[in-house]
This record gives C-alpha cells, structure tokens and sequence, in this order.
C-alpha cells in the first residue's frame, strides 16, 4: 500500500511537459506494438496513467496519433538534408550516400518501421503526409540535381526516383516487419543501388563533381 502511495505521488509531481513526453513516449511503444486500432484505454494502462489524465493532455485518439507522427516522422527529418543533397561542390553520389546514410539511422528502427505499416494498412492520412513531405522536401530537390547531372537522352523522373527510394526503405521492412536477414551494415547494399541508378542515366560516379554548365 506504502508502495502504492509513493508511485502516485512521484507521477503527480511530473510537469505538465514531462507528463505529455511521458504519454507520447508510450503512445509510440504502443501503437508500434498493436497496430493504431489500439484503443486509449488500453494505452493509458501501458502509460501507467488513467485514461481521465490522457484526456487531459489528448482530447481525442487523433490528437495522440498526430503527437505520434511528429514524434515518429518528422522530428526525425534532419534540417540539414537538403542542403546536403544540393550541395553542388561535391560530387552527386557522395551526396546521395551521405543523405541515405543519415536517412536509414533514423527510420530503420521498429517503431519507425511498424507505425508506417500499420498507418499504411489502416488508410490513416499520416503516410500520405509524411510521403508528401518527403516528395517535397527531399526527392523534388534531388530530382533536380540528377536532371543538372545527367547527360540525356534519358531524364530522370521522380517515379525513378520513388523506385530507388522505396527500394533502400524495403531494408528495413525486412528487418523490422518480416524479421529476415538483412546486413548489419546496409551501406554497401545501399552503395550499389545508388551505382546502379546513376549508370541508368549515364551519370557519372566519379569523385569529381560536373562543373556548372
């Protein structure tokens, strides 16, 4: 009972900002484990809270869903990836390598992987933003640096793109959604499939990078 008393009174004195952390922080446990038909209910015994104090931080499941996606996607979208893939004083591949080396860190881990999959499954509109966003963000740039770069007569298109993307994602997939064997490092895999791609443009994969036209 003693016992008891003491665990209520230490989640009291958690602040209002590390209490939501605290929800948050189990909310992507949660929904990475049971998929995101997981119920608040169910999620507030995983937080080790009431579901009346979820309520407090959370007015509806889709407010936590969506603390769940910052949290998930876009907190882990680095600020400096575009101009990493931009940078015209170093070679396009060097970029390509450095930006998907950064990339896969952040997204190849269970919650990353198993939320996208269960967001896909459910139609949920986060996937459709987060892909969105990296459309925008990250691959329209690119797109326009392989279009500078590249010598013609074949162009790249963003679905080109998408297809080289998608590919180094599925990685992850398999490690993280079918639990197969996958390299510890996936860099050299990742390495030649970017080698791959730019011979499909007739795009050089030299250390040196083409000079401004």
């Amino acid at each position: 009972m003693a016992d008891g008393l003491v665990l209520t009174a230490r989640r009291r004195r958690l602040s209002p900002e590390a209490r939501r952390e605290q929800i948050v922080d189990a909310a992507v446990c949660y929904f990475a484990e049971v998929g995101l038909a997981g119920t608040t209910r169910d999620l507030a015994k995983r937080a080790g809270i009431t579901q009346a104090l979820l309520y407090q931080y959370f007015r509806s499941k889709t407010e936590i869903l969506e603390a769940v996606f910052a949290r998930v996607y876009l907190d882990r979208m680095a600020p400096q990836w575009p101009a990493v893939l931009t940078d015209r004083s170093r070679p396009l591949r060097t970029r390509m390598l450095a930006f998907y080396a950064e990339y896969t860190a952040a997204i190849f881990t269970y919650e990353w992987m198993r939320i996208f999959m269960a967001a896909g499954l459910a139609g949920e509109a986060l996937n459709r933003r987060y892909l969105e966003h990296v459309r925008d963000v990250l691959l329209a740039p690119l797109l326009d640096e392989l279009r500078h770069e590249a010598p013609g007569p074949v162009i790249p298109e963003v679905e080109d793109l998408w297809n080289l993307h998608g590919s180094i994602v599925y990685l992850g997939i398999r490690r993280h959604i079918y639990h197969l064997p996958t390299p510890d490092d996936v860099m050299p895999v990742i390495e030649r499939a970017i080698d791959r791609f730019l011979a499909g443009f007739a795009i050089g994969t030299s250390t040196e990078p083409r000079r401004p036209s």
